[in-house]
């Protein structure tokens, strides 16, 4: 058994049960900065575990997916968002024999580099910034900002956060799951929460009729169509007609949730605090901590503030504000 390297038994099992169009872990073209290989882990499943660990991935838990504050315990967070990205990837991955490790890597750090309060922080540090993307900035996270270094990961999961949106092509099968995984997944529960906040009181008929009236039946759907349409192909990708109920769907809730509903009402003081916060790093960078010199030198001041922010967790950014711009009460007896 001391004989034994897990990592090579697996990474030759890969290309025994794996689609020949699969990421192989073997062929992988690997990390920034070469390391020892580990006895027991491929270097996919390496990266999914140092994604796993590491502190952005943590936060999630507190940053907002579509409702800022909302009262109640089982509205999505960017964190469970993310869980049932990456479900709904290995699910589509095992079912197309391609590389499960690689696929759950990818899902769970493509939005590592999110800003708080959702996209709303996202359009705050686009308009300050001139250009702000999340996709780019959870790269960024992964090859510079965790740890200080990042999280030196291969190659193909770096190519998957970057390209895991809808109008972006990822160089693997797998990235390319995540990309459909990533829609599948907040349509889907941002219907849910629509629905137990009570905005919509359903969603289009012809949509119900083609993807499924219940949350699992849709998502099943959806997922079953892109299997049977990618099996034995070199690429993954839905069918016509389910791609168009998905689109008219996704343009449902634009019209209906994501645009003017009053779950989105407080994402106009979310937008003023965080532009008030930028505005004050910019002036006084030394409230960004010890290390902001280092990193200033590093990546210039605006850079240093925008990733600050966005590094930020949403009771994080309200707690810091209050701290700065609410007065405290006194008392003297």
């Amino acid at each position: 058994m001391n004989g034994l390297n897990f990592r090579e038994i697996n990474e030759r099992n890969e290309f025994l049960r794996l689609s020949p169009f699969a990421a192989k872990a073997a062929q992988s073209k690997g990390r920034e900065t070469p390391i020892e290989e580990c006895p027991l882990r491929t270097v996919y499943q390496r990266d999914r575990d140092r994604i796993i660990h590491c502190k952005s991935f943590r936060r999630l838990k507190h940053k907002t997916q579509v409702f800022l504050s909302p009262e109640g315990d089982h509205y999505r967070t960017r964190l469970t968002h993310t869980l049932e990205v990456s479900q709904i990837a290995r699910t589509i991955a095992r079912c197309l024999a391609l590389n499960e490790d690689l696929t759950e890597a990818i899902a769970l750090g493509h939005d590592l580099g999110h800003t708080p309060f959702g996209h709303a922080g996202e359009r705050v540090l686009q308009k300050l910034t001139g250009h702000f993307e999340h996709n780019e900035q959870s790269l960024r996270v992964v090859e510079l900002l965790e740890g200080g270094t990042g999280l030196n990961l291969t190659y193909e999961v770096r190519d998957g956060i970057l390209n895991h949106r809808k109008s972006d092509r990822p160089q693997t099968l797998e990235g390319m799951v995540v990309n459909l995984s990533d829609r599948i997944a907040y349509i889907n529960h941002d219907i849910d929460d629509a629905l137990r906040a009570g905005m919509i009181s359903g969603i289009p008929e012809e949509c119900a009729e083609g993807l499924g009236r219940t949350h699992s039946k849709r998502i099943n759907t959806m997922i079953t169509d892109i299997v049977t349409n990618s099996a034995g192909k070199n690429t993954v990708c839905m069918s016509e007609g389910t791609a168009a109920l998905t689109e008219k769907l996704r343009q449902f809730m634009f019209s209906h949730v994501y645009l003017g509903s009053v779950a989105k009402k407080e994402e106009a003081k979310a937008e003023n605090m965080l532009e008030m916060l930028f505005h004050l790093f910019m002036k006084r960078p030394e409230m960004m901590g010890d290390d902001a010199e280092r990193r200033i030198a590093a990546y210039g001041l605006q850079t240093t503030v925008t990733d600050y922010i966005a590094g930020m967790t949403d009771r994080y950014a309200v707690a810091l504000f209050r701290e700065i711009y609410i007065p405290k009460g006194w008392y003297k007896y």
